[in-house]
């Protein structure tokens, strides 16, 4: 579920902003280190990698992504810059620390700066599955947003049916909230979804 922005609706009794306008867009996307990986902006030359990915049956059915095509993988990623510049999203390529290769992608989307809120989505290569990747990106990222950037909740939701994200939101220190119903429509028809959150006075370790 999106956070609602200033466009619907600002508090009328002149509460200011959690997070001032610019935080965003005025500074370089940080490359944040969490254990041995390595979560950084995305470059023009990792259009490949979103390629891959979504070429991927998993990662293709539960994101509702057609196959990418390499045109498309680019134009992907110069949108990713042109959220961050709206200050509506944060995109980070997950890599391997030491060798650089590619892992998975996690995100802060949805950002509202003025409600202090975003919803957290990621994926992982299928070589990179099952060794801790997802939810230590997901971790990383979500208490950046929450300790650097200063939001006061990030959320995630994930289909009813795909045990695999409940596990990483669980690892990543996500709190279960409950089920939206009938709420995202797969192929095969609408999903029940689970939602889970991290708020900034949940524990950092």
């Amino acid at each position: 579920m999106a956070t609602p922005g200033p466009a619907a609706g600002r508090p009328a009794d002149g509460t200011a902003a959690v997070v001032p306008a610019g935080a965003l867009a005025g500074v370089p996307q940080p490359r944040l280190y969490a254990g041995d990986l390595l979560l950084r902006p995305f470059a023009p030359a990792d259009a490949p990698v979103l390629v891959a990915a979504f070429a991927d049956p998993h990662i293709a059915y539960w994101n509702l992504e057609a196959a990418m095509t390499p045109a498309a993988a680019a134009a992907r990623i110069a949108d990713y810059a042109a959220q961050l510049a709206a200050e509506r999203a944060v995109n980070w390529l997950v890599a391997d620390a030491a060798s650089g290769e590619p892992r998975g992608r996690v995100s802060l989307s949805e950002v509202s700066l003025w409600y202090g809120g975003a919803e957290a989505t990621y994926w992982t290569l299928p070589g990179a599955r099952g060794r801790g990747v997802a939810s230590t990106a997901l971790r990383a990222a979500a208490r950046w947003g929450l300790d650097r950037l200063g939001l006061g909740r990030v959320h995630l939701r994930h289909s009813v049916g795909n045990a695999g994200s409940c596990r990483v939101a669980g690892r990543a220190g996500f709190v279960a909230e409950g089920t939206h119903r009938h709420a995202l429509r797969h192929a095969d028809g609408w999903h029940d979804m689970h939602v889970h959150s991290l708020v900034a006075t949940d524990p950092a370790g």
